[in-house]
């Protein structure tokens, strides 16, 4: 277990004590809790100077022992910990394990929510994961660097499309005519958060309709044109529905070695 933790520590280019917290695989057993403590502070309880404790809890106790899923419910414990700048505490425990010597390094156990705040640098925690068959794995989760928005409102360049589809031509016609309504009647709504919901939360139908628009004026003549049946230069619609074709899709490499697709070309002609 030490050695997985150095390796891990070591893949990742950090130190010890550029990590705040440890997702442990915590069974909560005799045997194993104290072997996996005292790798802990073997490793990062010795490089804890100054800045605080590395802290220590398991996910198993609020759900079990989820068996081979056990680890990726550790990661996404610690992806949600840092979501929300909260490190959950570990339940139903009365008293650190007397089978651990806690005195060796600077490792405390998660026994109350502790806030977990920016700090300058980006947070960071390893998660444990034990197999039975004595694979051993441990990661390093980075926070994201923070990622830069431009104003939804005002998309300065280029056109971006909002996708419409409905089951039949009448019921698109219809969605159009209330989504320019909704749009005319919403200025301070951003036109990429419109675009998104579309794409990301709506059925996609049979009749379908994609509206490409630099602005706002834009999709109100194109949402206008749709719901009056009429064509327009910033709109493309079809029907979904019908036979599928087979394609053939090529990689985009091609140039390992000559006459490479060769074969293919002589026993699909269609290639």
């Amino acid at each position: 277990q030490q050695r997985v933790i150095r390796q891990a520590l070591a893949s990742a280019r950090v130190g010890g004590a550029d990590v705040d917290v440890v997702e442990g695989h915590g069974t909560g057993t005799r045997l194993g809790d104290p072997i996996e403590a005292q790798a802990l502070l073997a490793t990062y309880g010795q490089e804890r100077v100054g800045d605080g404790p590395l802290w220590l809890g398991s996910v198993k106790s609020n759900i079990g022992h989820a068996q081979a899923a056990a680890g990726v419910a550790g990661v996404i414990k610690m992806v949600m910990a840092m979501r929300y700048g909260v490190l959950p505490r570990t339940l139903h425990v009365q008293e650190p394990s007397p089978h651990v010597d806690w005195s060796s390094g600077g490792v405390r156990l998660l026994t109350e929510a502790v806030p977990w705040p920016e700090t300058g640098r980006a947070r960071r925690a390893g998660v444990s994961s034990f197999g039975v068959s004595g694979t051993n794995a441990h990661i390093i989760l980075e926070q994201a660097p923070p990622e830069e928005h431009n104003d939804p409102a005002d998309v300065s360049s280029g056109s971006f499309p909002w996708i419409v589809s409905a089951k039949s031509e009448q019921a698109l016609q219809a969605q159009a005519a209330q989504l320019r309504a909704y749009l005319a009647a919403r200025p301070e709504v951003g036109l990429a958060d419109i675009g998104y919901a579309l794409a990301s939360g709506r059925t996609a139908f049979d009749h379908r309709a994609v509206l490409l628009g630099p602005d706002r004026e834009a999709f109100l003549e194109e949402l206008g044109a749709l719901g009056a049946g009429e064509e327009h230069t910033g709109l493309v619609r079809g029907v979904a529905s019908g036979a599928g074709k087979l394609a053939f899709v090529c990689s985009g490499q091609g140039t390992q070695r000559p006459r490479m697709g060769h074969e293919l070309y002589h026993a699909f002609p269609l290639f």
